[in-house]
């Protein structure tokens, strides 16, 4: 008798056009880059580029506003240590909606604050948005987009940042003074459409992961609980997430600050370096195709030297147009380009659950968000936000020395290699 020999499956195609034309790899890629521009570009960062307003409108003090800006982390971790075990049962549709309704909600509490309360209720909630939202796409890309695109989709989705900055920055200069009432009615417009458009494109259900995508796996079982997390591989992934948080949370939050109190609260230089910054940083959809290339290890040195220079003008120069100009260059592209490293990093080091792993990596980052704003904001307030800025810039430094392991920076784990 002849042996039966077993027919090997078939390549993933790509997948087919839909109705509107693009193919639904595309369609998760331009609608998850929308979620991440409304739930990070407007509802979490939107409070640095409006703070001068803030402060002016409510009477808040810098160390004020260094705990305002720690308090609306918060939320997001909260949502972060939820998302971690939810994505895995109900996947990432409904997750993304419970984030784009709280950056919904929260953004049209702040045009509706009549009181510092009202106002940090509004920040919090918005600020909770992107815990609900980022980490499901790691999720919905596996599930999704074909082997060799995951990566570049990863990046591009992580990106969109960029898009909401370059929005807020000119929508901020038209809306000067009581006008930053309109611009958040306009965040909670956008942020309700956004949410509205990836609910009839994410996929929900549970996630079932591959056999070929579990290396850690013991006995054919991957480990679960807090032992998945128990990777030396993590080790620098972690750190460097939580740096980054850090980093991030003290130049979004203070960067306006910065330049405003220099050159003073009736410049438009301060609308303007938020635009050339969002704009600048659009650069970070070529995220994926630098590491494909080049590989995490040189993306993530160049990534954060790029950071920590950025902040560092700010803290030596606040007030000159070079410098000023310079930072938002520097910072935004690197910034933006950040988020896609710390997205396909974290996918190559927990390849079967991307979105549990992904809640880790940014559970660390999280924790920098939350000690970023208040700890600088301390320090502001004793030597001045120059000082704090310049700390801040020796901090993101130190993420040099937490580089990805070679063999980690060479893999082609979202590509399913």
């Amino acid at each position: 008798m002849h042996s039966i020999r077993p027919v090997p499956a078939p390549p993933r195609l790509p997948s087919p056009p839909s109705r509107s034309g693009l193919a639904p790899h595309w369609r998760l890629g331009l609608t998850g880059m929308a979620a991440i521009a409304v739930t990070f570009g407007f509802a979490r960062y939107g409070y640095g580029l409006f703070l001068p307003e803030f402060r002016e409108h409510f009477g808040l003090s810098v160390s004020l506003v260094g705990l305002v800006g720690s308090a609306s982390y918060a939320g997001y971790l909260v949502a972060l240590l939820l998302v971690g075990g939810l994505v895995a049962r109900f996947g990432p549709r409904p997750l993304v909606v419970v984030g784009g309704m709280c950056a919904t909600v929260g953004t049209a509490l702040v045009a509706l604050a009549t009181g510092p309360g009202t106002l940090t209720a509004g920040l919090v909630l918005a600020g909770s948005s992107s815990g609900w939202a980022w980490a499901p796409y790691s999720d919905a890309v596996d599930r999704v987009v074909p082997p060799a695109l995951r990566e570049r989709v990863t990046g591009a989705i992580a990106t969109g940042t960029a898009f909401g900055v370059a929005v807020a920055g000119p929508l901020a200069l038209a809306a000067r003074g009581t006008g930053w009432r309109f611009a958040w009615l306009v965040f909670a417009v956008l942020s309700l459409a956004t949410t509205l458009a990836n609910a009839r494109v994410l996929p929900s259900g549970p996630h079932v992961p591959r056999p070929a995508d579990a290396p850690y796996a013991r006995n054919g079982t991957a480990p679960r609980g807090l032992r998945r997390f128990a990777r030396r591989a993590a080790v620098p992934l972690f750190a460097t997430a939580l740096l980054y948080g850090l980093v991030g949370a003290v130049y979004w939050a203070f960067a306006v600050e910065a330049v405003t109190s220099a050159v003073g609260a009736h410049s438009p230089l301060s609308p303007l370096f938020w635009t050339v910054m969002g704009l600048a940083g659009t650069a970070g959809v070529l995220t994926g195709h630098a590491i494909v290339r080049h590989g995490l290890r040189r993306v993530q040195a160049g990534l954060f030297a790029g950071m920590s220079c950025a902040v560092a003008l700010l803290g030596l120069a606040p007030g000159s147009l070079p410098a000023v100009l310079g930072s938002a260059v520097l910072y935004g592209p690197c910034f933006m380009a950040g988020s896609g490293l710390l997205a396909v990093w974290s996918h190559r080091v927990f390849p079967e659950q991307p979105s549990t792993g992904f809640s880790g990596t940014v559970f660390f980052l999280g924790l920098g968000t939350l000690v970023g704003p208040g700890a600088v904001g301390a320090v502001a307030g004793a030597y001045g936000l120059r000082a704090g800025l310049l700390l801040t810039a020796v901090l993101g430094a130190l993420a040099l020395a937490a580089r990805p392991a070679r063999r980690v920076s060479a893999a082609r784990a979202c590509s399913g290699a």
